[in-house]
């Protein structure tokens, strides 16, 4: 018996000791998982990122565009082979669109840091031009190639000296926001501070109206808002005059008769960047709506006369414009409806009426009962000069706005509209229509009978958009843009190789263009 109690014991003490080396080899037990969890401090759809106290949240649309009688996705057939109306146009070009943007949010002791980037993929239908070949050859727009406001990969020859952001005949990736914002300073590309709130869209869905500025793709800047509550603040920013700002500054001792009915009135020769636009802006937004009041100043800084910097060169002539914005929010028609409206002057700083998006470049050509076709061309850049002379500065003024209406929740409609013109000085008219008795570049042709290089662009449309479903709506949006110019008579012109106009006569007269773009978007 004493040596089973033994036995039983010393088991017994074996099986606590295997059971406690068992025990030191287990896991420890894991943290629990750290889910992610909703920030609700900024609004629907922030989520704290896991580990951190900072909130962030996705975005962005998927788009496709038909856009028909346009070359492009938002212009109107206003020049080059878009605006030579012939086999060589589009009858459509179609769009499709990824946009993401990523917002993130942290509070400190200062304020809240925020960051936001937005950009964009995109394939677009090119188009076709002319080489100038005795068979007939044409060239595709497709080519791949860095466009001039350097916001990503388009189809060469499709961007302009101007910055627009081209006709995209390929793939292409742009970059329209990337900011930060801490202690009231807003540092990156975001929308200028001259804006209205709807940049280029009191209430349309086209890209190209007149009438004020209008940076939908962000412009760098360095920014100081001052915010006095009650929903009252003022800006002054700093703002990247390269990409989005330069309307041109054009030696007219380079025109040429056939350049002029091209829409190019002599040599750009743009300086390099020597001071940013300089911009202020104080703005009222209440729950009865928005005013809002812009100035900006502009450096048009020109690089030479000629071929070497011996050739000498002009001084710097500063620009300037100013814009007033009004929103009226539910005006007694119904709910949601609004008037949105603005209007603008400048003086050397042509991209504040005729955005870079709309450009400021015409030549369209149409019918005519006394020539071979008509013609209609205009351009309206900063500053014009000759060699040897000092820059003179272009004058343009204009407006925009919309009334938009909800039928129901599902239907709303808007009806806009947009008017700009432009005014040269005495150096331009002398130049291009001559004076005294002397003989212009344009003017002196033989059947010029009224020579003026002043014009008026002139804009309607309605919009109609359905929303079946939350953030999936379909559009339709029509178009027509007016080109009011002041030459007249008829005039013998060989047209650029690309348009595939022969050597005729031209009747010179007004030009109208009409456009439609039937879109579907999707939000998330």
């Amino acid at each position: 018996m004493k040596l089973t109690k033994t036995l039983f014991l010393g088991s017994a003490a074996g099986l606590m000791a295997a059971s406690g080396a068992f025990a030191a080899d287990l896991p420890v037990k894991a943290k629990a998982v750290e889910y992610v969890k909703i920030c609700s401090l900024y609004g629907a759809g922030f989520y704290y990122i896991p580990g951190t106290d900072t909130c962030i949240k996705l975005g962005g649309y998927l788009r496709a565009d038909a856009n028909l009688n346009t070359n492009s996705d938002f212009n109107p057939n206003q020049s080059g082979v878009a605006g030579a109306r012939n086999r060589l146009m589009n009858y459509y070009t179609f769009r499709a669109r990824e946009d993401l943007n990523i917002d993130t949010r942290t509070a400190t002791e200062y304020g809240v840091v925020r960051t936001f980037f937005d950009g964009v993929f995109t394939w677009t239908t090119g188009n076709y031009s002319g080489t100038g070949s005795a068979t007939g050859g044409t060239q595709y727009s497709g080519t791949l190639g860095l466009n001039a406001a350097g916001t990503g990969l388009v189809g060469s020859g499709s961007g302009n000296v101007n910055g627009t952001d081209g006709n995209t005949s390929a793939g292409a990736l742009g970059v329209y926001y990337a900011f930060i914002q801490f202690a009231g300073f807003t540092m990156g590309k975001a929308v200028s501070q001259f804006d209205a709130p709807w940049t280029n869209y009191p209430g349309n869905i086209t890209d190209n109206l007149v009438g004020g500025s209008g940076t939908v793709t962000g412009v760098t800047q360095f920014t100081y808002t001052a915010d006095f509550g009650q929903g009252v603040t003022a800006s002054f920013s700093a703002e990247d005059a390269t990409a989005y700002y330069q309307a041109g500054n054009l030696n007219m001792t380079g025109a040429t008769a056939g350049g002029i009915i091209g829409g190019s009135y002599g040599t750009n020769a743009l300086g390099g960047s020597r001071s940013p636009n300089l911009v202020g802006q104080l703005r009222v937004d209440q729950a009865w709506g928005l005013f809002q009041a812009s100035v900006a100043a502009h450096d048009n800084h020109v690089a030479y006369y000629g071929a070497t910097e011996a050739t000498g060169h002009p001084d710097d002539k500063w620009g300037w414009a100013v814009q007033l914005a009004l929103s009226i929010k539910n005006i007694p028609t119904g709910a949601g409806d609004t008037i949105n409206i603005q209007g603008v002057y400048t003086d050397g700083a042509t991209r504040y009426n005729f955005q870079n998006l709309s450009g400021s470049s015409y030549s369209l050509f149409g019918s005519s009962g006394v020539a071979y076709q008509s013609v209609g061309f205009a351009n309206a850049p900063d500053t014009v000069y000759v060699t040897g002379s000092s820059q003179e500065t272009v004058k343009t003024w204009g407006f925009r706005g919309a009334y938009t209406h909800n039928w129901d929740p599902n239907w709303n409609s808007s009806l806009y509209g947009a008017y700009a013109q432009a005014q040269f000085g005495t150096l331009a008219k002398t130049t291009i229509c001559g004076a005294g008795g002397g003989a212009g570049v344009f003017g002196a042709l033989a059947g010029v009978t009224g020579c003026n290089p002043d014009f008026a662009i002139g804009q309607l449309g309605v919009v109609t958009r359905w929303t079946p479903v939350k953030n999936l709506t379909f559009s339709a949006d029509v178009s027509w843009t007016h080109l009011d110019q002041k030459y007249s008579g008829t005039v013998g012109a060989s047209p650029s190789v690309v348009t595939a106009k022969p050597t005729a006569a031209y009747e010179l007269k007004d030009q109208d263009s009409v456009a439609m773009i039937l879109r579907a978007q999707r939000n998330w």
